[in-house]
């Protein structure tokens, strides 16, 4: 412990020969941590060379008192390499999964649709306008409320309200199961 703040101290004065040695020291157990996630040899030694780059910049930041230096270290690689395989997955759709060849064939109005439809039209239209742009244009409140351009408060109070109003006209089980069927689609 004293050898690695020995050389922690080294390294915040630039001192290359003392990262060499941590390297030496912990690169094998951290390479460990970071193959287990990544499951990639070559990604894998990039971010080890990546951890210890940040390690040699950031080392002023290191603190013994709140810890072993092998702990530090070991929340870089963690975090790169989580950051680097929340990077390389696909989180966009790219194909369209639709089940039918030509959706105009295939669209059939529910019942139920046609109910909160006639439920969603008796709100007023700010309420009306709120919900669609969460429910079904699929936005964040922080972004519908700048479409809206109104306060974000005032933006959460109409889906508060619209939600309400539908409450009292329209079955709780059915509009969630509806808004939750719009938002799959």
């Amino acid at each position: 412990m004293q050898n690695d703040i020995a050389l922690i101290i080294q390294i915040q004065n630039k001192d290359e020969v003392a990262l060499s040695k941590l390297y030496d020291n912990y690169a094998p157990a951290l390479y460990g941590v970071i193959i287990r996630i990544c499951k990639d040899e070559q990604h894998a030694q990039n971010i080890l060379q990546d951890t210890f780059m940040t390690i040699w910049e950031k080392a002023h930041q290191y603190n013994s008192e709140k810890g072993k230096f092998y702990t530090w270290a070991y929340r870089i690689a963690k975090n790169k390499t989580l950051n680097f395989k929340r990077k390389s997955q696909n989180l966009i759709q790219t194909e369209d999964l639709s089940v039918y060849a030509n959706k105009e064939d295939s669209i059939t109005i529910e019942p139920e649709y046609l109910q909160l439809s006639g439920c969603l039209k008796q709100l007023e239209e700010h309420h009306q306008k709120a919900l669609e742009l969460v429910y079904f244009n699929g936005l964040t409140h922080r972004e519908a409320h700048k479409e809206m351009d109104v306060p974000l408060g005032t933006f959460k109070s109409y889906i508060k309200q619209a939600l309400k109003k539908l409450q009292l006209s329209y079955d709780k089980t059915v509009v969630w199961l509806l808004i939750l069927i719009e938002v799959i689609r």
